[in-house]
């Protein structure tokens, strides 16, 4: 979905009839300090994930450890069963 450029002009024409000429260009200042905050925050986000993955990898070891299957020993008593 494409924004021509008559759209625009329809789109400040609208915010300009609803803001008025003093507040619009507050509001376009705002606005793109909303976006730079936003686009900081995903990048933070993203930088922490690159990080977390990275220290995963490397604490994870390269080869599979084999583990031994327990034997449960079936004659052991607890305190309560001797009671």
């Amino acid at each position: 979905m494409n924004i021509s450029g008559l759209e625009w002009v329809l789109i400040f024409v609208a915010a300009l009839l609803l803001f008025g000429p003093k507040k619009l260009p507050e509001l376009g200042k705002s606005i793109g300090k909303g976006i730079r905050e936003f686009k900081k925050a995903t990048s933070g986000m993203l930088e922490e994930e690159k990080k977390s993955e990275v220290s995963q990898s490397s604490q994870t070891p390269t080869t599979p450890v084999q583990t031994q299957p327990t034997t449960t020993n079936a004659t052991h008593t607890t305190n309560t069963e001797q009671k």
